[in-house]
């Protein structure tokens, strides 16, 4: 019938009765006549508590050897739900990362993943074998058990996906699809029927926590559709995460996304010349923190300030780096603030339509709302304001921009 991947998150399989709903699933597809390939992360709660016991043994573990740790947590899925599936009477084999030939670069704890031998699971689906298949891990070029970060399963799934030329890919978590906004926030939220692979890049960057940025980027590469949906409540349709078309234009705004991991760092009286911006940024690039925002206000006399906005998390290494900066460029001060948080507006409908912009900031004045920070791009708003109007943002930009309705 057709190739089907699934994968499913750690609140799925979060103790046996879960593993055996999972199965069951598994084994209706099966049973239809579908080939079914199967990724899982760890239980819930489980890579955490690996990280506790390293932290417990040294608060600086080897990277290689903290990675061996952590992937032995969806080895015990993938186990459990094979030998699960074989007590129900179907033919299920269970492979952790590196014998599915999921290869990867050398960055352990982040790795990347740059080829996938998809032999063996051709050979095990062609015996119409179930393959259950670790997610978050692979192996480097060396034979060194690696793993892709955290939300990594994700990437794993649709990568089998492409790598298979699966006719779909369904990432099972806890919530039943992408939303307009997050329900918890604004209880009008919306379920989207369908969003682009750009609409859902732009809102996993952006705050949203439905799918890992990565698996996004690999499934608009290779033209992967993803499901997303519910593992609570199989009947349930979730949201279809596709190739932008013509209806996609209809909604001129798709969602409305936050984040409040973040700060911002601004140094005043930057002499204003070439190379300055590459010595402000450079030792930060240098220590692996990423710089999203940027903004240059240019000041009489030849100066200008420089503000731009890092995770919360790094606050205080970007703050202490950019210190040095300043006394070697010459700048007069450097200050910060982490009480900021950034809220978006994502719709490829704002490519051909006007207002969508003016709507964001008249809402946001309407209720005082003071705007730090702006950025932009074809299909997304930005703007950084005080974290303690948040939930306040979200939910007059939901309703001002038409979320609602439909």
């Amino acid at each position: 019938m057709a190739l089907i991947v699934q994968k499913y998150g750690g609140t799925s399989v979060g103790d046996l009765q879960r593993i055996r709903n999972v199965a069951a699933n598994v084994a209706k597809l099966y049973a239809d006549g579908n080939d079914v390939v199967v990724v899982l992360s760890a239980m819930a709660g489980v890579t955490d508590q690996l990280l506790t016991l390293a932290a417990e043994i040294s608060h600086h573990p080897s990277r290689r050897e903290l990675d061996v740790l952590l992937a032995t947590g969806e080895q015990t899925t993938v186990a459990l739900l094979s030998m699960t599936l074989e007590s129900m009477g179907y033919p299920a084999r269970s492979l952790l990362g590196y014998q599915a030939e999921i290869v990867t670069d050398h960055d352990f704890g982040r790795a990347r993943i740059v080829q996938i031998n998809a032999d063996r699971l051709k050979a095990y689906l062609s015996q119409r074998k179930i393959v259950a298949v670790a997610g978050f891990q692979g192996r480097d070029t060396s034979g060194n058990i690696t793993t892709l970060g955290r939300g990594g399963s994700d990437t794993s799934a649709v990568a089998l996906a492409a790598a298979l030329g699966a006719d779909a890919c369904e990432i099972y978590t806890d919530v039943d699809g992408v939303y307009t906004t997050d329900p918890n926030i604004c209880e009008k939220a919306r379920k989207l029927d369908k969003i682009s692979y750009d609409e859902m890049l732009e809102m996993a960057s952006l705050g949203a926590k439905v799918l890992q940025i990565r698996s996004v980027e690999f499934a608009k590469k290779f033209s992967v559709p993803i499901h997303v949906r519910s593992a609570f409540n199989l009947k349930e349709e979730g949201t279809m995460v596709v190739e932008e078309d013509t209806d996609m234009e209809r909604l001129v705004v798709s969602g409305v996304t936050y984040s409040k991991d973040e700060a911002r760092i601004t140094i005043t009286k930057v002499p204003d010349k070439p190379g300055v911006a590459s010595q402000i940024l450079t030792p930060i690039g240098d220590a692996g923190i990423v710089v999203d925002m940027i903004i240059q206000n240019t000041r009489k006399g030849g100066l200008t300030d420089v503000t731009f906005t890092v995770p919360k998390s790094h606050y205080e290494e970007a703050l202490a780096i950019e210190q040095d900066v300043a006394r070697r460029i010459g700048a007069n001060q450097v200050y910060g603030d982490k009480n900021i948080a950034k809220v978006s507006i994502v719709g490829v409908g704002m490519r051909s339509h006007a207002g969508a912009a003016a709507k964001t900031f008249t809402a946001l004045a309407q209720e005082n709302i003071n705007i730090i920070m702006i950025s932009t791009s074809e299909i997304k708003i930005s703007c950084v304001i005080e974290e303690k109007y948040t939930e306040l943002a979200v939910r007059v930009l939901h309703q001002a921009l038409g979320l609602e309705q439909g």
